[in-house]
């Protein structure tokens, strides 16, 4: 007997906002809708290939009246695959990401942001291949 991880659940504010907002960090798309909750994936799920292998997990956004207080238990690493963590950063922001400080210092190899409803996630280094 074993399980599989399958979904990521994220508490929010506005499930459509922040949707739109990791899909657009991760090349997701939109897989389900339901009152206060959407469901996005590089894939749609189905309990025959979940069962069968382990597959990437999805994020699913839920409607929840609190708003978040503290620093996250949980976070999100992202590495950019087509340019550099700097160029990435740059992007990010254009999308309503925000740089914070949770404690790491400087010169780390990664850099501490937020989504727009404060969820702290990394961008790790670069997975492009160099120019050489």
């Amino acid at each position: 007997m074993t399980s599989r991880f399958a979904e990521l659940v994220i508490d929010c504010h506005d499930p459509e906002r922040l949707a739109a907002f990791w899909c657009e960090v991760l090349d997701f798309k939109v897989i389900e809708r339901a009152q206060g909750k959407v469901e996005i994936g590089s894939w749609v799920p189905t309990v025959e290939e979940v069962r069968a292998r382990q597959m990437p997990p999805t994020l699913v956004f839920i409607q929840v009246p609190e708003g978040k207080t503290v620093k996250n238990r949980l976070h999100l690493d992202v590495s950019p695959i087509d340019d550099s963590t700097d160029n990435e950063v740059t992007r990010l922001l254009g999308l309503g990401a925000a740089k914070v400080d949770v404690g790491q210092g400087s010169g780390r190899s990664w850099v501490v942001m937020a989504d727009p409803e404060g969820n702290e996630f990394d961008v790790m280094r670069t997975l492009a291949p160099s120019e050489s």
